[in-house]
């Protein structure tokens, strides 16, 4: 098998619409890792919403591992320990809380299976809470909850006003953050250096496997990088356009059994 390693996007991607893996993708991942793959999950979500994903396909026995908060914690699935981790300079909790709200948006972070965050009627942080089946605390004052180490940030709003913040954001801290959206109304900040390939580069040499046996799928703006640091990078039939001139093939969508497509793909590879 050509491409020893697949890693999955996960919302867009390995889900569908409804944020199930469909009995086909399962069925297809499975005969994957039987036949000698690995399997890595890359998201923004937290540890916690990717678990129930990883158990149903049966990373722990196959030796996979999660990529979670687009790169910022490494889990090795077989002992479900954190092998690597990064977290964002305390005194820019602050500084984010501060601009969230001069901007009139939600801001929330993560604590085990907990969304934190000051305003949980949100409809974004009820999205992000839907997504990762997660249970949102409000909490009076973020900024004197949070003092424990952080991975990541999210603020959430409507997407033509979070692409200008963006922006604004990159221009204030991007020395010293890494920032991205993972959906129109979803803006991530983590630490400096934080990405999908960023995490997918330490992995690889802690496999001893060379990129070129990589392939990644996604479908959002934060898997434009994997894909191009994979030797094969392939774009859903649903990702940003952007995604797609990036990638080397576009697959089905994840409402069509896109994820399966690629694998049955990679199977037949010579």
């Amino acid at each position: 098998m050509k491409y020893k390693i697949l890693i999955l996007d996960l919302d867009g991607t390995l889900v569908n619409s409804q944020k199930k893996i469909t009995d086909e993708t399962k069925a297809a991942l499975i005969e994957y890792q039987e036949k000698g793959g690995t399997v890595i999950l890359a998201s923004g979500r937290p540890v916690y919403g990717i678990i129930p994903l990883a158990d149903e396909l049966k990373l722990h026995k196959y030796g996979g591992y999660i990529i979670a908060f687009n790169g910022g914690t490494i889990i090795e699935c077989s002992s479900m320990k954190s092998i690597w981790e990064k977290w964002m300079p305390g005194k820019s909790i602050t500084f984010l809380y501060k601009f969230a709200m001069e901007h009139e948006i939600g801001i929330v972070t993560y604590e085990d299976e907990n969304i934190i965050t000051e305003t949980p009627e949100n409809e974004y942080v009820l999205e992000e809470q839907k997504i990762n089946k997660m249970t949102i605390k409000k909490v009076d004052s973020f900024c004197d909850y949070v003092k424990f180490p952080v991975t990541k940030c999210l603020m959430v709003g409507d997407g033509d006003i979070l692409e200008n913040i963006e922006t604004k954001l990159k221009e204030e801290v991007g020395q010293m953050l890494s920032i991205c959206r993972s959906a129109p109304y979803f803006l991530e900040i983590m630490p400096l250096n934080i990405t999908k390939d960023g995490a997918l580069s330490w992995l690889s040499k802690y496999l001893k496997v060379d990129r070129t046996c990589m392939a990644a799928c996604g479908d959002g703006y934060n898997d434009q990088s994997m894909l191009e640091y994979a030797g094969l990078g392939v774009a859903m039939g649903n990702a940003q356009e952007c995604v797609k001139e990036i990638a080397q093939i576009v697959a089905p969508d994840n409402d069509h059994e896109g994820v399966a497509w690629v694998v049955h793909k990679l199977l037949n590879e010579k």
